[in-house]
């Protein structure tokens, strides 16, 4: 499975149809309101990197208010909760 995180620049006075209509498209799992440089991340999760082809540059980048997009795909994931279990077992992290 793939992870991207995708930065979205839009619209000012549309990012809550746009963050609607992002969540929407199949493989996107969360849409997050932002502060910073950027409007909105989302996080796509898919099988291959044809899939998030389609899902970044056939989908998201088309939905209209998208002015911008920078995607960064995650190698490896590092989860509190994870990482909370494994001290719990008495594995080093």
């Amino acid at each position: 499975m793939i992870t991207a995180i995708v930065s979205i620049v839009v619209d000012p006075q549309r990012i809550p149809e746009v963050a609607e209509a992002i969540v929407d498209i199949d493989g996107i799992e969360q849409v997050y309101s932002v502060t910073g440089d950027v409007d909105l991340i989302a996080v796509a999760r898919v099988r291959n990197h044809e899939d998030l082809a389609g899902v970044i540059a056939g989908s998201l980048s088309r939905v209209e208010g998208v002015r911008d997009t920078t995607t960064n795909i995650a190698f490896k994931t590092y989860s509190k909760r994870d990482l909370d279990a494994a001290f719990d077992l008495g594995l080093e992290g």
